[in-house]
């Protein structure tokens, strides 16, 4: 047991779900692991439960609550599959499985959460342009949890985002597969917001907002959206990002590259983040900074208010681009980006030089630098 958890080897009680009866048949176990839970969150010794390998248990949206009087290590070895009927959503459409209000707690164990997602992608506006938009459940999702380790385990077809960590302190995130069909709709791999001290390797990332010292460390993704800070602002909010570190990444096929997006009219701002060696392969828009960005029907109005982009760094970024502007930075008039590093840049389309297109930022070339703005 991993000493951050604070737990004793000579003190854990072991709790199996089928033994509140679950099945693992394919069969609705919510009611089962709702009492298993209950069972390990009273328990004043740490407990582990267990999800059995080569069992798959049904769950309707369902909450494991906290505070709990100690440590608890929810080990998956099986498969959690998330219920495809969408009324059973009815209450809250954006969450499925989640941990709220928890500390010390570890999930883990190389099994599977199966999203289930491709009922809510054929009804998505994404797809069907006759459809209104409405939200969609992420698969997991941590709120309000601290000192939190979540590992080694495959989650797969999300409703829409798959692994959301929000209002967290001290995370350590390793060894996540996350898949989905390239052509699913706004399935981010790891959405993290208003969360500190996270660190997370060896996996695929997706979405970072409202969060400050973040740290991704050996990501690789593809297919699907790349690397993202935001959307942020939106609605004119306030946002505040700081202090993100992306250092090794590997990015195929993908729509984006590395990139940071914000709304007009919002406020707060964007800062100290470094997108460092990183490796792109057929990538449509490698390195993007966007202050416009606008992602509903009607065209977006020109506003005065932005979130301000400042001291961003993109250092030793080398490979492929799928389209002609490898780099892409359109940032406000009122409050352009400060700040702007272009450091050790690679990136060619066709064998060929790419192209670069900035508007309203203070950009700073070091040593080799292709495509250049200047």
């Amino acid at each position: 047991m991993s000493s951050k958890m604070g737990r004793s080897l000579a003190a854990v009680k072991t709790l199996n779900v089928n033994d509140y009866g679950a099945k693992g048949d394919g069969s609705d176990a919510t009611e089962a692991f709702n009492n298993a839970w209950k069972a390990a969150c009273s328990s004043s010794q740490g407990s582990v439960l267990v999800v059995p390998k080569n069992k798959n248990y049904l769950l309707k949206p369902i909450t494991f609550e906290g505070p709990c009087k100690s440590s608890i290590t929810v080990q998956i070895y099986g498969t959690l599959q998330a219920s495809a009927d969408r009324s059973a959503y009815s209450k809250d459409l954006t969450r499925c499985l989640v941990f709220e209000n928890v500390q010390n707690l570890a999930v883990e164990g190389g099994g599977t959460i199966n999203g289930n997602g491709k009922i809510w992608w054929e009804n998505s506006c994404k797809v069907n342009d006759d459809l209104s938009c409405k939200d969609a459940p992420t698969a997991l999702t941590f709120y309000n949890c601290k000192n939190l380790v979540v590992k080694n385990l495959k989650i797969q077809n999300a409703q829409k985002m798959h692994v959301s960590f929000e209002k967290c302190v001290g995370v350590e995130v390793s060894g996540l597969t996350i898949t989905a069909p390239a052509d699913s709709p706004n399935t981010d791999g790891i959405h993290v917001t208003r969360t500190q001290n996270i660190q997370i390797s060896s996996s695929v990332i997706g979405t970072v907002s409202r969060s400050q010292k973040v740290q991704a460390i050996g990501i690789t993704c593809g297919p699907g959206h790349g690397i993202s800070i935001g959307s942020l602002g939106d609605g004119n909010s306030e946002a505040h990002v700081s202090d993100v570190t992306v250092n090794g990444a590997t990015l195929t096929g993908t729509t984006n590259g590395v990139r940071i997006k914000t709304w007009q009219g919002g406020s707060g701002s964007a800062s100290n983040i470094k997108f460092q060696n990183i490796e792109m392969h057929y990538v449509k828009n490698p390195i993007i900074i966007d202050q416009k960005y606008c992602d509903q029907d009607k065209p977006c109005k020109s506003q005065s208010r932005a979130v301000q982009v400042q001291n961003v760094l993109c250092q030793n970024i080398k490979g492929t681009s799928s389209s002609s502007e490898a780099i892409q930075i359109d940032c406000s008039e009122k409050f352009p980006c400060k700040g702007i590093v272009l450091q050790g840049i690679d990136l060619r389309v066709g064998g060929k030089a790419a192209k670069a297109e900035c508007n309203n930022a203070k950009i700073t070339e070091k040593g080799n630098v292709s495509p250049s703005w200047t």
